[in-house]
């Protein structure tokens, strides 16, 4: 993946440079004009350079004299999917994302990324992982090695792939190792910020350390699971059903071997022959409005179950969004020996 920053040309800088820079960019060849500030002023293309020319502006020309001045762009923090949904059926690839003063702070490229939500993601990372001990005595959960990347590698690989470039880790056991792993995400063009537990604080209780998410919406997970889930539809269900938590669940199936009666004093109402029941668990993925986490005690033990009895017994809307797709709970030593064996078949 690029960086976006070889999408950018300062003001001033001649055709012929700009048409280098075009040249390295092959197929993704747009460049976005900027002034020393990054503030957007235009784009340009090879369309643009080849109108120019046959215009009778020479190479030596700055670029700002056959740019398009108007270009479409994001604005980071105020927009909709349904834009990006409608970027894509457009096939528009390269998009400059925008700060509210119209300073570029990134660039997605459509051709690569799966989507562009407009939610921050906050990934919990701070446990012991005792049950895979001795493996977590030196090394820290989310840093062990599934197939050729760690488990937080895998995760935050495939939040990228569907835009999400927000991102705050929460750590506590050998964290330093975590930082060190990731950084602060400036080489993968997202931002990282980690939040530091002084004491467990339960699987939800460190979002209450945030103050500067981005967006209006928050995703919540755990750091040791590996899924295919298609972010953009958990997102998209999320918003058509106007929920103020969705809960990602894993179908899980009891099949009774007898005939299960209904009754009402001792007498049988119905019976179904060998029935199955469908039971929902929590996958540990969650989509929550971020006006929902002002709910969370600071600086106190919590868990995400805490959050969501609050919601039912407060009339919020609490709704489950049942996973047809890939996941796996690396929790115990079985667990880990399987999602290696998995990996080698997954599309992360």
């Amino acid at each position: 993946m690029r960086h976006y920053k070889e999408h950018l040309i300062l003001k001033g800088t001649t055709v012929l440079k700009a048409m280098a820079q075009l040249n390295i960019l092959a197929r993704d060849a747009i460049l976005f004009v900027v002034d020393e500030n990054d503030t957007l002023i235009g784009s340009l293309t090879d369309g643009d350079v080849r109108r120019g020319l046959l215009k009778d502006f020479s190479v030596q020309d700055e670029v700002e004299k056959i740019i398009q001045p108007n270009p479409r762009y994001i604005e980071k923090g105020d927009y909709r999917l349904e834009q990006i949904i409608e970027f894509r059926k457009g096939h528009f690839k390269i998009i400059p994302i925008i700060d509210a003063n119209r300073k570029v702070v990134n660039i997605i490229n459509l051709r690569e990324l799966l989507s562009y939500l407009p939610v921050d993601v906050v990934i919990m990372a701070g446990g012991r992982g005792s049950r895979l001990q001795p493996m977590t005595d030196t090394t820290p959960k989310p840093l062990l090695k599934v197939g050729d990347k760690t488990i937080i590698r895998h995760n935050l690989d495939r939040l990228k792939r569907f835009g999400m470039d927000d991102f705050w880790i929460s750590i506590r056991y050998l964290g330093e190792q975590i930082e060190e792993h990731l950084g602060n995400g400036t080489q993968d063009n997202i931002t990282i910020d980690y939040v530091w537990e002084d004491k467990p604080l339960g699987t939800i209780g460190a979002v209450s350390k945030i103050k500067n998410f981005q967006h209006d919406y928050v995703l919540v997970t755990n750091s040791d699971i590996l899924t295919t889930l298609d972010y953009e539809d958990f997102f998209l269900d999320f918003i058509s059903r106007d929920a103020d938590m969705s809960v990602a669940t894993i179908p899980y199936n009891v099949d009774v071997p007898y005939a299960v009666l209904e009754t009402e004093n001792n007498e049988v109402l119905s019976f179904k022959e060998k029935p199955t029941y469908t039971y929902y668990s929590n996958g540990g993925i969650y989509l929550i409005k971020r006006k929902v986490l002002e709910r969370i005690p600071k600086d106190e033990f919590y868990n995400s179950t805490d959050l969501m009895e609050d919601l039912l017994k407060n009339n919020g809307k609490l709704i489950s969004y049942p996973m047809r797709t890939y996941w796996l709970d690396i929790g115990k030593p079985q667990d880990f020996v399987k999602a290696q064996e998995d990996i080698k078949h997954l599309d992360l």
